[in-house]
Parts: structure tokens; C-alpha cells; sequence
């Protein structure tokens, strides 16, 4: 801890450690989220393509383009989360201390 974090009042080390507290909840459970996300992504191989198998008539076929195309949407959404709060947690932390 820097020597500035001594320097601290009480408001403000309350307020540092709540929205430490926060990012760090947050950033674990969109990173949980992702994860399972792209566990859920059809892959190339067959390992665990079982998962996300779907039928073979017209319909599946198109169902299964699309929800590949939200599950690679909102991974990208996730890792966007990821780093905001990465880089804004690390901002607060170097500004603190």
C-alpha cells in the first residue's frame, strides 16, 4: 500500500474499499460468465461440441447460427466488460496510492 492510503480519511477509504470490493465481485463473475460462454461455442474438434449439438433440419440449422452469433456477441460484450473494469480498477488504485 502506497503512503498516501495513510493519508486517507475514513469516507474515503470506505468509498476505496467498497468500489475495490465491487470491481473485483464484478469482474470474477463476468469472467465466470465468460468462461461459460465459450464453453458453450461450438468448436472445431469434437470434444465438447456435444453440449450445443443441434438437429439437422432447416430450422436447426438456422437456430444454431444464431445462437452461435449471440454466444460470440456477448463474449465479446464480456471481454469488453473485463477490461473497463481491469483498467478502471487499476486508475483507482494508482491514483489512491
Amino acid at each position: 500500500m502506497g503512503l498516501n492510503l495513510l493519508a486517507l480519511g475514513d469516507i474515503e477509504w470506505t468509498l476505496y474499499i467498497t468500489f475495490s470490493t465491487i470491481f473485483i465481485i464484478v469482474l470474477f463473475l463476468t469472467a465466470l460468465v465468460t468462461i461459460i460462454i465459450v464453453l458453450f461455442q461450438k468448436s472445431n474438434s469434437d470434444g465438447i461440441q456435444g453440449i450445443t449439438a443441434s438437429s439437422e433440419t432447416f430450422f436447426g440449422k438456422n437456430r444454431g447460427q444464431s445462437i452461435e452469433a449471440k454466444l460470440k456477441k456477448w463474449t465479446w460484450v464480456c471481454l469488453g466488460i473485463l477490461a473497463v473494469l481491469s483498467i478502471a480498477s487499476y486508475i483507482i488504485g494508482v491514483i489512491v496510492s
